[in-house]
């Protein structure tokens, strides 16, 4: 029962962050599929990062949850990977890769299935968009 229109009907900062949250989550997921350290990781990987900065700066004018003024406890998630993705990326610069690693999959986890999990709650935009409720 996929339906697009409550996302095409939502105001143009929620589309540019569900949007680049879409493009981040299947480059992310292709990201673990592929060789590491080749050149089409650094490629992807650059791209990736760059849309996750868009999704994450995105949600700063997302505000349908207001616990604190217009903030949520899902603005800290993107705090987070706003503030920890060039030390991610000066992490592979400098070849250390376990840091790198970690880094990258927790902003894949948190920043992109924990607040995209969220993004499911009832009452949300999503479950209208994927289940017509």
């Amino acid at each position: 029962m996929f339906n697009l229109d409550p996302l095409l009907q939502a105001n143009t900062a929620i589309q540019i962050h569900a949007s680049a949250a879409i493009v981040a989550f299947c480059l992310g997921v292709l990201q673990f599929a592929a060789p590491k350290g080749t050149l089409p990781h650094r490629t992807i990987g650059w791209i990736w990062v760059v849309v996750m900065m868009f999704v994450a700066g995105s949600s700063l004018w997302v505000h349908e949850i207001r616990l604190i003024g217009p903030w949520s406890p899902i603005h800290l998630i993107s705090l987070w990977v706003l503030a920890g993705l060039p030390f991610a990326v000066i992490a592979a610069r400098q070849h250390r890769v376990d840091s790198h690693r970690r880094a990258m999959i927790g902003f894949f986890t948190g920043g992109l299935l924990l607040a995209g999990a969220l993004t499911f709650l009832p009452g949300r935009l999503m479950p209208k968009v994927f289940f017509g409720l």
